[in-house]
């Protein structure tokens, strides 16, 4: 069993605003995505992870995100099982996000 590794929002924003190369993955549903997404953040619906897994470098630092934390945490877990290190989960996911007055995209 692999831990799941977290970032948290204001860690997250810190790495954006220093210039890191950050890959970020909204995994929620498409209906979901369609009330706003963290700017720069890619679609990858979770159902979707396994067959795209190919398109992720695993040398590529990489942020999953949903609605709360649980689904983007699962998908974290799953990658860590393919062999996936840099892989992080945002802690609270666009709630948090946006509950810390991070702005969204449409």
């Amino acid at each position: 069993m692999h831990a799941i590794k977290e970032v948290d929002v204001n860690t997250l924003q810190s790495y954006f605003d220093e210039g890191r190369k950050i890959r970020l993955l909204d995994v929620r549903a498409i209906a979901e995505m369609a009330q706003g997404m963290i700017p720069g953040a890619e679609k990858l619906p979770l159902h979707t992870l396994p067959a795209r897994l190919n398109e992720i470098g695993a040398d590529e630092v990489t942020v999953l995100y949903c609605r709360s934390g649980a689904r983007s945490a699962q998908g974290v877990g799953y990658m860590a099982q393919q062999g996936f290190e840099n892989v992080f989960n945002l802690r609270g996911g666009i709630i948090a996000w946006a509950q810390n007055g991070m702005p969204l995209e449409s």
